[in-house]
């Protein structure tokens, strides 16, 4: 077996596991993923505009159209690293960062200077000068970071969206991956409801 195959059954076996009490990470990761093409923002692609985009470059942050994942693809990983919204297995970390940066942040950056009307046609073009040269990125910005940190949080203090959420009340600390998806169950989730018993 080759080490891309290795990989793939590790993290697959990780995903099929699940952190919270059976659940399925790989369908969580999904649904937040589902979530964020929905927002405004995410609803076309990143680089050409083209409606509902179904790929996504995990270390960029953004959502592309199937024809600009080849063109990120072409880049090379230390570019764009490509994965399918859909397809393909994604870590927690990398639905974390996706989520705190989103199409608009990142354009913010890598398009500060874009003339208004730039044309847009030559996708390939405008990709490379856009990530490889840096065409378009202001001289006074920095790369942007996601929105908040993810740190470890304490559990002796349960909060109303734990419960909410369906994710179990613990004590101690949760590991990222744990505290980064109930942090989203939490926002997405609808509350549970409870039969109430009569006396």
């Amino acid at each position: 077996m080759n080490d891309k195959a290795s990989v793939s059954k590790e993290l697959n076996a990780k995903h099929s596991k699940g952190l919270f009490g059976g659940r399925n990470e790989k369908g969580i990761c999904f649904a937040i993923l589902e979530c964020l093409l929905k927002q405004p923002e995410n609803r076309t692609c990143a680089d050409c505009r083209t409606k509902a985009p179904r790929w996504a470059s995990v270390n960029l942050g953004i959502f592309i159209c199937m024809q600009c994942s080849g063109i990120h693809r072409s880049l090379g990983v230390h570019i764009s690293k490509v994965r399918s919204t859909t397809l393909d297995t994604w870590l927690p970390e990398q639905v974390a960062f996706i989520r705190s940066m989103g199409n608009e942040r990142s354009n913010n950056y890598w398009e500060a200077n874009l003339p208004p009307n730039y044309d847009r046609r030559e996708t390939e073009r405008f990709i490379r000068a856009k990530y490889v040269e840096k065409k378009w990125v202001s001289k006074r910005a920095t790369k942007p970071n996601p929105k908040r940190s993810e740190k470890c949080c304490d559990f002796h203090k349960s909060t109303e969206s734990e419960t909410r959420s369906g994710v179990p009340n613990r004590t101690g600390k949760l590991s990222l991956d744990e505290e980064i998806f109930s942090k989203h169950i939490a926002e997405i989730a609808p509350p549970i409801e409870r039969p109430r018993w009569r006396s």
